[in-house]
């Protein structure tokens, strides 16, 4: 019973997780350089799987030019702008920033698509960006001094990254749609977007200018931990929400998903050891309330 809903948990758990390990490499990599290897990582990982299960006989010709634009929106730039947020907000509002991909995505949908939007749903997402806003303006007490609460340079700069991550990841998804709904294997047609995503990165890191290189060496335990937070939070991760999806109820799956903001809290209190302030945990239960609103009906 409830093996459905329990995979929804554990993949947030683990997207919490990984957004704690990626903490250290990314900073010290530099964001660009540390998704590149991130990416590349798992686009060999993925592409791996593909071929020694399902292949890539679901994806038509027509389906490709959909995903590669996907892929370069949604993983290239959401996810380059997704660490960069990282390096300059630290994990917990980065977390918070992007759990906003969910309402856009509604509000897309209602833009591009024409889908409906009820009263409830709009509750729902009103109250999603009041929780982020309450977790960033009042998630830190003073005497919180661990370097993951600390924004570096002006905090206006890393809402607009974290919002431009959020944003892309839904522009990838709502691009993408029509292709799973189709019927396209859901791993093949990621690790297609993945592909793109780190071929762009690896041609980023290639340019003469010195922000895309690396700020710190490429040792074999940074290696080890990129590899570990690709493989479970882009591969087990995803793996259990599909699991989810392919059993459990929709909203219920969606809303659990959403409480990667308040897993985290409980694991960053356990790592820095300091608990975080009311004003976090007020603003992620808000995320995963505005959430369960948006995914009622």
């Amino acid at each position: 019973m409830f093996l459905y809903e329990a995979a929804a948990l554990g993949a947030a758990s683990l997207w919490a997780l990984t957004g704690l390990l990626s903490a250290g490499p990314s900073l010290h990599l530099g964001a660009i350089a540390f998704n590149c290897t991130r990416m590349v990582l798992v686009a060999v990982m993925l592409g791996l799987w593909v071929a020694a299960t399902t292949g890539w006989a679901s994806i038509g010709n027509d389906h490709l030019a959909p995903l590669v634009l996907s892929g370069f929106i949604g993983i290239f730039l959401g996810d380059t702008a997704l660490f960069l947020t990282l390096n300059r907000m630290g994990p917990r509002r980065t977390a918070m920033l992007f759990s906003l991909n969910a309402p856009m995505s509604a509000i897309l949908g209602w833009l591009v698509l024409d889908e409906y939007l009820s009263p409830v749903q709009v509750g729902g997402l009103l109250l999603t960006f009041l929780g982020v806003l309450l977790a960033i303006r009042f998630g830190k007490r003073k005497s919180q001094l661990h370097k993951w609460e600390n924004i570096k340079g002006p905090l206006w700069v890393g809402v607009l990254v974290g919002l431009a991550a959020a944003l892309s990841q839904s522009v990838g998804s709502l691009i993408a749609r029509p292709i799973m709904e189709a019927g396209a294997d859901p791993v093949a047609a990621s690790s297609i977007r993945v592909a793109v995503a780190a071929l762009g990165l690896v041609v980023l890191t290639r340019l003469p200018v010195s922000w895309v290189k690396p700020s710190g060496s490429l040792t074999l335990p940074i290696v080890g931990i990129i590899a570990v937070s690709g493989l479970l939070g882009m591969g087990l991760g995803m793996t259990l929400i599909l699991y989810a999806l392919s059993g459990g109820e929709v909203g219920i799956v969606a809303t659990l998903s959403a409480t990667t903001p308040v897993v985290m809290l409980p694991m960053m209190w356990w790592r820095t050891g300091e608990m975080p302030a009311l004003g976090a945990w007020a603003g992620a239960a808000l995320v995963v309330a505005g959430s369960a609103l948006l995914f009622a009906s």
